[in-house]
């Protein structure tokens, strides 16, 4: 509180002229704790002003500021609680209530006491003290002698001679004027009588002063008397004081040469200390131990333990060549010497650690190269009935031991470390590229082998097949050799051969039609897609355990502006190659750790896109809806890897690799609306469901197996829009260039066919176009069934268009009879042209020219043939109607009954 309060004084008060006499912390009673101080204060300047001033701290908590004042006069009422209990809680009475809460009894009383002397001392107006106790403010004169001075001012109103000069009259002195004016008579109605008379008084009192001392001579003779034998003393002592002051001096300057002596020793001793400490410094710090230099020198970097003792003593050279050194450090002899030193083991140590590594490089890679070149006979026929690609966890598990050394290198050798990088990423090129491509050959020969085995179980109907649609598959390319190679030059051969010519696969949508009754093409499409995941399952940990193993070894996580390992050639007799120009170096250390990790990754596999695209061109020529089942695998592969890295080079590999594969894609879906644009319909037989409906349904089927749960769905939704839209079309096409089957039965068929499938397969994107073919397959249904219909009794039909257009003429219905054209003996032998025999004949004759115009695969004679007799009998009902209001009570009828007509319809459907 002592701290407080010199700072609210510094602060606040000082500047306005102001003493802090009584503070306590407070915050107001009953709401949320915000604590502050009340300040009793008065001012330095007269009149005195006495002042509660409330401060607060700012909300940064960084200064005080005053928020509120009360002048002292304007106090009421000062209420304490409770007299007899502690309680912290007190109101202040101004113009209304202030309720607060002390953080404590103490600080609360002390305070109140403050109040009571201040207004005691400077108001004349009395502030009330309710529930303070009488002890309290009897003790405050008691308290305030026993304190010590600076607290008794800081109390109860500071130093004195701050305060008024006026000082109150004691009893006693109250006691004494009112005696002198009750001896005056006149004392208060003459104030100036009693003021002379006192003043007479006084002057006599003056005069027997004066006459007193004069009294006293004898006495002030014998006070100057003693005072020269004073003066006597006084001189005896100087001397005496100035004999010793000598005697001090010559020991003080005894004593200075002393103390000169001791300072010059603890200057020696400080700058021996100084000078041990340094020397501690340079050898604690810059000292390597003999087992250290042996280490680096003639360590064995084969054995595991050797490794390690290898590491730390590198170690401990980095930190003795790194360490910072003191001004002045360098131009000691012993430490430039040790310098050297460590320089020299440095490129001892980098120049064995480069050789080992090279070494190590050299016999892993060239050995497996020389191993695996000796076994290439057998390697194909191994790997056939197995894909794999060969582990290296082996040579990276050897390789991970120098992790650190290849730290080490890079911090104190970076052309050797990127040297060394360089060797690493040209050795691996080399192995990746064989095993890589021997991988991918023993895939295709999979492949072919599929195609193998096609050929066996397909034998001359495919071949016939194939002839007569003019094209030529991959079958009938290598089926007919009755072997497979295996080789290179026979599978880019089969890439290369009819890639001119118009690809009509065997699996196009105008063959499907003809193939879907076998299980051919489902088994190698399977077998094809196993392939090729077999084959992204088997690139995909390898690329990624090797950009694992690039990371940690040459530590590239640690450090994203290593500068990346260049193709540069060696120099010729084996030393460093010359390093990059400065700006070049500049701009390759600017690189992410990523970019690095990539460059490094596309140079040791740069033969995997080109694989990958040869092996999905293959593909793509066995069977093009292989297309499908590629992008799915693509994509799943490329969303899997963008989630483990996005920027890593198995996710841009595979993300280039499947823009080919999506191309292939495209083409194929053109490649199927072109068939479909360039289809043919023979002129002497009945359309029937066109090939390409089937053929659409069939790869709706196979594409929605394939495309379950598969990330890129958009993609083969856009396809059956495209192919939808294109079967529309040439429907359409079909049935206007038709000649032996009505335009009506080509259209309601084929999208009779289409309007199932969509139903079927429920595909969301289509429902668009499935509503669509359900209305073309209705209206042309009714428009086939009125046309073929059309008007079985003739003669009856254009009596009663007369009969209708003389009404419309506006004849009466019921006058109608009395035309003499279209009376009631016109009609009747109208009637009997048309006998119930006669009627039955001509719908035999319709049915069976129904019969000829639809197919049998779509089984829709039944539905039209209702149709039929449903207008039929709509027609009926319109002549009995017409006779019914134009020849009412005649007593005419039809031949025969709306129930002979049904059995006429039921008995021809059954007995055909």
């Amino acid at each position: 509180m002592t701290a407080i309060k010199h700072a609210l004084q510094r602060d606040i008060f000082t500047p306005n002229d102001e003493r802090l006499l009584g503070i306590v912390n407070v915050c107001k009673a009953g709401k949320k704790k915000k604590n502050c101080f009340l300040c009793a204060t008065v001012s330095t300047e007269r009149p005195v002003q006495v002042k509660v001033v409330k401060v607060k701290k700012s909300d940064k908590g960084d200064f005080y500021k005053r928020q509120q004042t009360w002048e002292l006069r304007d106090l009421t009422e000062v209420d304490a609680k409770d007299a007899s209990k502690e309680n912290p809680e007190f109101d202040l009475h101004f113009e209304k209530v202030y309720r607060w809460l002390a953080s404590s009894t103490a600080e609360k009383n002390s305070f109140i006491s403050c109040i009571w002397k201040l207004n005691q001392r400077y108001l004349r107006k009395k502030v009330e003290f309710v529930n303070v106790s009488s002890q309290l403010l009897e003790e405050l004169p008691k308290a305030e002698e026993s304190v010590p001075s600076g607290e008794s001012q800081s109390v109860a109103g500071g130093d004195e001679d701050a305060l008024d000069d006026y000082q109150e009259l004691s009893t006693r002195e109250e006691q004494d004027i009112e005696g002198m004016m009750e001896m005056c008579e006149y004392a208060i109605s003459n104030a100036e009588a009693f003021a002379e008379q006192l003043s007479r008084e006084l002057q006599v009192l003056d005069g027997a002063n004066i006459q007193s001392i004069m009294a006293s001579e004898k006495q002030v003779n014998i006070l100057m008397q003693l005072l020269d034998e004073a003066l006597g003393e006084v001189d005896t002592i100087e001397g005496k004081l100035s004999s010793y002051e000598e005697m001090l001096q010559s020991v003080k300057e005894q004593m200075d040469q002393i103390s000169q002596s001791n300072r010059l020793i603890q200057i020696s001793n400080t700058n021996n200390v100084k000078l041990l400490d340094e020397i501690q410094f340079l050898v604690n710090y810059m000292d390597l131990s003999k087992g250290h230099v042996r280490a680096l020198q003639e360590g064995d970097l084969t054995s595991p333990k050797g490794i390690e003792a290898c590491i730390n003593a590198s170690e401990a050279l980095l930190q003795c060549m790194n360490v910072a050194l003191r001004p002045g450090h360098d131009k000691l002899m012993a430490v430039t010497q040790q310098q050297l030193l460590f320089a020299e083991l440095r490129d001892t140590f980098a120049r064995r650690l480069t050789n080992h590594l090279n070494n190590v490089f050299v016999h892993q890679v060239t050995g497996t190269l020389y191993f695996r070149g000796h076994d290439q006979s057998s390697t194909l026929v191994q790997h056939t009935a197995e894909m794999s690609l060969p582990k290296h966890s082996p040579l990276h598990r050897d390789l991970l031991r120098y992790a650190k050394l290849m730290e080490w290198l890079k911090n104190t050798h970076r052309e050797k470390y990127e040297g060394l990088s360089r060797t690493y990423v040209d050795y691996m090129s080399r192995l990746y590229e064989r095993e890589i491509k021997d991988f991918f050959e023993v895939a295709k020969i999979k492949m072919a082998g599929t195609t193998k085995e096609a050929k066996g179980k397909f034998g001359k109907t495919h071949l016939s097949r194939c002839s007569a649609r003019q094209h030529i598959c991959y079958f009938c390319l290598h089926g007919s050799s009755g072997k497979l190679t295996g080789s290179t030059s026979s599978l880019n051969k089969l890439t290369v051969q009819g890639s001119n010519s118009r690809r009509s696969q065997s699996s196009s949508l105008l063959d499907m039609g003809n193939m879907s009754a076998s299980d051919l093409d489902v088994a190698d499409r399977t077998k094809f897609d196993k392939i090729f995941e077999q084959v992204l399952s088997e690139l995909e940990p390898l690329c990624l355990a090797e950009q694992d193993f690039i990371s940690k070894f040459f530590k590239l996580q640690q450090h994203p502006t290593v500068t990346p390992p260049l193709p540069e050639t060696e120099e010729a007799d084996g030393s460093t190659p010359s390093r990059m120009p400065p700006q070049a170096e500049h701009r390759h250390s600017m690189s992410s750790e990523k970019d690095i990790v990539r460059l490094m990754m596309n140079k040791i596999f740069q033969s995997i896109e080109t694989e990958l695209n040869s092996l999905i061109a293959l593909g793509d020529k066995i069977d093009s809806f292989n297309s499908l089942y590629m992008l799915v695998k693509m994509s799943h592969h490329v969303w899997t890897a963008e989630n483990v890295d996005p920027a890593s080079y198995l996710s841009t590999t595979l993300g280039n690799v499947l823009v080919t594969v999506k191309r292939n894609f495209d083409k194929c879906i053109s490649g199927q609306i072109r068939q479909m644009e360039e289809v043919k319909i023979s002129k002497k037989s009945k359309v029937g469901i066109l090939l390409f409906v089937t053929a659409f349904e069939e790869f709706a089927e196979l594409a929605e197996t394939i495309f379950r749960n598969a990330e890129r769905r958009g993609d083969l939704d856009k396809a059956y829009v495209k192919l939808i839209r294109a079967v529309f079309v040439n429907v359409e096409k079909v049935a206007n260039e038709s000649q032996k089957t009505p335009r009506d039965v080509v259209m309601m068929e084929n999208f009779h066919h289409i309007f199932s499938t969509l139903s079927r397969l429920k595909i969301s994107c289509l429902d668009a176009e499935r509503r669509e073919a359900k209305h073309k397959y209705t209206d042309h249904l009714q428009s086939y069934v009125i046309n073929s219909l059309g008007q079985p009794l003739e003669k009856l039909n254009h009596f009663f268009e007369g009969v209708e257009a003389r009404v419309a003429q506006g004849v009466r219905e019921e006058e109608v009879s009395y035309q003499l054209a279209f009376n009631k003996q016109e009609l009747r032998k109208v009637i009997k042209e048309y006998p119930g025999k006669e009627v039955k004949k001509g719908l035999d004759n319709l049915y069976k020219k129904v019969d000829k115009h639809l197919c049998e695969e779509e089984s829709l004679l039944q539905v039209v043939w209702h149709s039929m007799q449903d207008e039929f009998i709509r027609q009926y009902k319109h002549f009995e109607d017409l006779i019914g209001r134009c020849y009412p009570g005649s007593g005419i009828t039809m031949d025969f009954t709306i129930q002979d007509m049904l059995e006429y319809f039921s008995s021809i459907a059954q007995s055909h």
